[in-house]
């Protein structure tokens, strides 16, 4: 892990916490860490482009905030588990878990989808998904208000034609996240919330909508803007919300 840090100091909501951001090089998952590191977290940025990941650093670094790269593809064995390992000796808790990290398989017919495509969506929307519960619990129980946010789509819950593939992983997600918040709720201090972005500006999008003009979606920002705002709440377990575009 490279991290950077500022001189700059004031009186930030989140001094002296330590967030970690999935899918954190671009869209969401960026605005969100420059969001985090605003508001005075240190942020763990954890993606698969280490390039693009030197960008979110850099950006953080020249507004005064602090963070840590720590590059990571969530499919790959072991990665997840050397990463929390390596949060664990470096500041051992974990305060904030952003889970965003996703892959969009093609669109198309439930009985046209590819079983391949599937399988790498499956592995990093589900099931790199428990395995970052199971590896950052114990540091997220380390906290004194542990929170885990994880950003889901409007067809996890409303099945839509041809969205079957996202749409079902996004689903078992939600379950994932539903049930460890139900398991900790009343054993520890961490709390989960689910939150769908809505219709937002970023290449997920993009690939989905190509037709559709970027203008006419919110930037990434206003849901970070967002994130942030809810991390700072006392929101109870079990917590959705749907980020809706600014009038």
């Amino acid at each position: 892990m490279n991290d950077r840090m500022s001189d700059t100091g004031s009186e930030k909501p989140f001094e002296g916490q330590i967030a970690l951001v999935t899918g954190a090089s671009r869209g969401i998952g960026a605005a969100t860490a420059q969001a985090l590191a605003a508001a005075g977290a240190h942020v763990v940025l954890t993606a698969r482009d280490t390039k693009a990941l030197e960008g979110v650093e850099q950006a953080i670094f020249e507004a005064g905030g602090s963070a840590t790269i720590a590059p990571v593809d969530l499919i790959e064995p072991d990665g997840i588990a050397r990463l929390a390992t390596a949060v664990s000796q470096r500041w051992g808790k974990l305060d904030i878990l952003v889970i965003n990290a996703a892959i969009l398989p093609e669109l198309t017919s439930v009985t046209d989808i590819d079983q391949k495509a599937f399988n790498k969506a499956l592995t990093t929307n589900v099931l790199a998904t428990q395995a970052l519960i199971a590896n950052f619990d114990p540091l997220l129980r380390k906290s004194a208000d542990a929170r885990v946010v994880g950003m889901t789509t409007t067809v996890a819950g409303q099945p839509r034609a041809f969205w079957g593939a996202y749409g079902a992983t996004k689903a078992a997600f939600e379950v994932l996240l539903d049930c460890y918040g139900q398991e900790t709720a009343k054993l520890s201090k961490i709390r989960v919330a689910i939150v769908n972005p809505g219709a937002t500006r970023t290449a997920m999008r993009a690939r989905a909508y190509p037709g559709e003009a970027p203008a006419s979606v919110k930037p990434p920002e206003v849901v970070a803007d967002r994130l942030v705002t809810l991390l700072g709440e006392t929101f109870p377990t079990g917590h959705r919300e749907t980020v809706n575009q600014p009038a």
